[in-house]
């Protein structure tokens, strides 16, 4: 069995290297080198979202049986034609969405750090409630920040959850975007935020786009801060990538090369989704997890002390916000990545800072111990956590 894997996806070879027996090949490629010439002779193809997944590409891989992708979106993949081809395909639902949530969380951290916003006193519009905007959700509750989810594809399908129109949630003190990028049906996505609805957002606001380029309209978005527009942009996604429009960086107070989801754990996690789909689309038991290979992590504890009101943290919080920014920043400081993009982007290129992307661990990867009140907080919000013995 000869496997193809986008090079960038972590721990491959440790899942990989037992199946096909002794005869079995693992062959690594650069996600947006790939072609046709290279797959004559692959059995599986394992991508990641930058791979386009058509006939084009596969054209000449008459051998082929399964086609996966380590990414929760799948619009870089032609289903239809897989189907036609009768070729398995599987992808990786939910595999980065902690870790995207986690990237919303570290951003509106040092955002409430460097303008002194009261960062729990907050609403948050989450559009787009699937994976990654479900779990941003559970984040928000466990911080007692109020939260509305726009997701009419769910709401209409019986979603048991409130929710609102997307002028609402657009109309929120943060709007986060999680929606997959669709340019048909009843609810495209595609330009969702075209220059009507970037006109119509306040000066105060806060817009993070940490799901699809595209579903931003660039250009309407860069002409409105050219007129002096204020609302505070956080960018991970671009139009156009890996050939981003530059001249909206300046614009961004955060701006990063699409990792939002990259944690360890969470690209981790899209391998081992698609090692688990595998096994079964060969009868093999998967006898491997992400455990046995996650390395531990640089600061391991960390013991927390108890606060008191007059400390900073009220009858009305459920954590101290200095507690929440000191923790978050030791495990994932966004601004390192914003750094790395505004220095290496004009050097390197967008797709050699995700290839060299540093090694970055998921608020699960810190356990917390200590007596503070905000320690229950604290674990639901992701990080493990043990209360101290007496």
């Amino acid at each position: 069995m000869k496997i193809y894997f986008d090079e960038n996806m972590p721990f491959a070879r440790e899942f990989f290297n037992e199946l096909g027996g002794e005869q079995h090949q693992l062959v690594p490629f650069k996600g947006r080198e790939l072609s046709a010439d290279d797959l004559v002779d692959a059995d599986v193809l394992l991508v990641r979202s930058i791979t386009k997944v058509n006939e084009a590409l596969l054209c000449k891989a008459q051998q082929l049986t399964f086609v996966g992708t380590a990414t929760i979106g799948v619009d870089h993949i032609d289903q239809t034609y897989l189907a036609k081809r009768g070729i398995t395909f599987s992808s990786a639902p939910g595999c980065n969405a902690i870790s995207v949530a986690e990237f919303v969380i570290s951003s509106l951290v040092i955002l409430a750090e460097r303008y002194q916003l009261p960062l729990l006193d907050k609403t948050v519009g989450i559009v787009g409630a699937g994976n990654t905007g479900s779990r941003l959700s559970e984040k928000l509750i466990a911080l007692g920040i109020r939260y509305k989810l726009c997701d009419p594809i769910l709401a209409a399908a019986g979603d048991s959850r409130d929710f609102v129109t997307l002028e609402e949630a657009l109309a929120c003190d943060v709007v986060s975007l999680h929606v997959p990028l669709t340019r048909d049906g009843q609810y495209p996505t595609y330009h969702l935020l075209n220059s009507t609805r970037l006109s119509a957002l306040s000066e105060q606001q806060i817009l993070i786009n940490a799901c699809r380029g595209e579903v931003i309209d660039n250009q309407a978005l860069l002409a409105l801060k050219q007129q002096g527009h204020g609302v505070t942009l956080v960018m991970d996604v671009w139009e156009d990538e890996p050939d981003v429009l530059t001249d909206l960086i300046p614009y961004a107070d955060l701006a990063t090369a699409h990792i939002a989801g990259y944690s360890l754990e969470g690209k981790a996690r899209g391998t081992e989704i698609l090692y688990q789909a595998l096994c079964q689309q060969m009868g093999l038991g998967d006898n491997k997890q992400l455990s046995d290979f996650l390395p531990a992590p640089t600061v391991a504890c960390v013991q927390v002390n108890g606060v008191k009101a007059e400390q900073g943290i009220s009858k009305n919080q459920k954590v101290d916000e200095i507690l929440l920014n000191q923790l978050v920043k030791m495990v994932y400081d966004v601004r390192r990545d914003d750094g790395i993009f505004r220095q290496q982007l004009s050097r390197f290129g967008f797709d050699h800072i995700r290839k060299n992307y540093p090694v970055r661990r998921e608020f699960s990867s810190l356990s917390v111990s200590g007596e503070s009140s905000s320690l229950n907080t604290l674990v639901q919000l992701g990080f493990n956590g043990t209360k101290s013995k007496a």
